[in-house]
């Protein structure tokens, strides 16, 4: 069966089919691309939004727990209800919700509705990710599907190295909306790309409301989306803070904030790409190094905040590890979840964000409660730990090897 789908006849089979795995992955990278600038924008602009609308500082950091919230609340749902949708229409369907969400949070007229088109926009964001990792890994063939769920969450990384800091100085220059209505312009986008390079896709024969229902039942699915849920927490607690960590703390002009972010932007490059080839030669020792990785780099990230350019490396270390983690859990989650593929590789990214939402609350607690702005960091720290713990506790009770003998 492997043999039936090496890169070499994937790329013939493309070839015949009428379609570039190339410009499919290109497509669908350019919506991660549109994601991850919305998501990662409002943490970017945090301090113009909250004088924007008139809230301060950490109750603004609400907007982004509320987006995260859509996320984890779409993600399950979309699995589970269109288990049946052609995968081409799903995914222009949910990039079509995403422009349109994205368009109302540039137009919300005050907090209370800023904070509620947040949530809406949010909801398409897990099924998109999930719908277009599984495309991605079934036209890749088994040998090579990290590599290729990476190259698609490479959109998202990439976002935070372009599209979020080019979204966060049209904010600074043009209003905090424009923004918004730059990830608007790349959703439209995406839907023309999605319609010209991406190939009818047959629905597996056992597809079904009731087979992804089945998916609940799965212990080790479980297990490995806390991991998730619970070791992506720190990336998002310093994340959301670092345009005042920077300013208040470190001390530099808030012009520089887009250059820290293209920054830990290049992180999460590195860090997506490198987290998809060691998992293609071994998840458990994947797993464990990235962890590993991630717990070192956020304890020695608050000696470095006192200078601008130690500062910029500890934000790339941190961005690097905690990314990595990301194509990993998500080609463990296609081994662990058996028939319910849709809704596990959804569900990644409900984890994904319940690690958004609970990063961005736990730093707005330590903050508010007087502990510094170094505070978000050691509370990175303790998740990375609590992720750790997590997948101990997972590969313990794993009854399949995870390396190839």
């Amino acid at each position: 069966m492997s043999s039936l789908n090496s890169p070499q006849l994937m790329h013939s089979a493309s070839k015949r089919s009428g379609y570039s795995l190339l410009w499919v992955i290109v497509a669908l990278a350019l919506g991660g691309f549109g994601i991850g600038t919305t998501e990662f924008v409002a943490m970017g602009l945090i301090q113009e939004i909250a004088q924007g609308v008139g809230v301060t500082v950490p109750v603004a950091g609400h907007m982004i727990s509320a987006y995260a919230l859509g996320v984890v609340v779409g993600a399950p749902v979309i699995a589970i209800m269109c288990a049946r949708v052609p995968r081409k229409g799903l995914l222009l369907a949910l990039m079509l919700f995403f422009t349109v969400g994205n368009a109302a949070t540039a137009f919300a007229p005050d907090f209370n509705s800023l904070v509620i088109s947040r949530f809406i926009a949010g909801l398409p964001h897990g099924a998109y990710f999930g719908v277009a990792a599984l495309v991605a890994a079934t036209l890749a063939g088994p040998a090579r599907r990290a590599q290729a769920v990476a190259h698609v969450m490479l959109g998202l990384t990439i976002a935070t190295v372009i599209g979020v800091p080019f979204a966060t100085w049209l904010g600074q220059h043009l209003g905090w909306r424009s923004g918004f209505m730059f990830a608007a312009a790349i959703g439209a986008l995406t839907i023309l790309a999605i319609s010209v390079t991406l190939p009818k896709i047959a629905i597996a024969t056992n597809a079904s409301i009731q087979t992804e229902l089945a998916g609940l039942k799965n212990r080790q699915m479980w297990l490995t989306l806390g991991i998730a849920a619970i070791g992506f927490g720190g990336l998002f607690s310093v994340y959301t803070f670092v345009s005042p960590l920077l300013t208040h703390y470190t001390q530099v002009s808030i012009r520089y904030v887009p250059v820290a972010l293209a920054v830990w932007g290049l992180g999460m490059v590195s860090g997506g790409l490198v987290g998809g080839w060691l998992a293609d030669r071994g998840m458990k020792k994947a797993l464990y190094s990235i962890v590993f990785s991630m717990i070192a780099a956020f304890t020695i990230a608050p000696f470095m905040m006192q200078n601008f350019y130690s500062a910029l490396i500890a934000l790339f270390l941190m961005g690097a590890t905690g990314m990595a983690l990301g194509p990993a859990l998500q080609t463990r989650l296609m081994d662990v979840a058996g028939q319910a593929q849709t809704l596990a590789a959804s569900l990644n990214h409900s984890a994904f964000n319940i690690a958004n939402a609970q990063g961005a609350w736990l730093g707005s607690m330590v903050i508010s409660a007087g502990y510094g702005w170094l505070a978000p960091i050691w509370v990175g720290v303790g998740l990375s730990i609590g992720g750790l713990v997590m997948l101990m506790i997972s590969l313990k009770l794993d009854k399949q090897p995870l390396d190839k003998q």
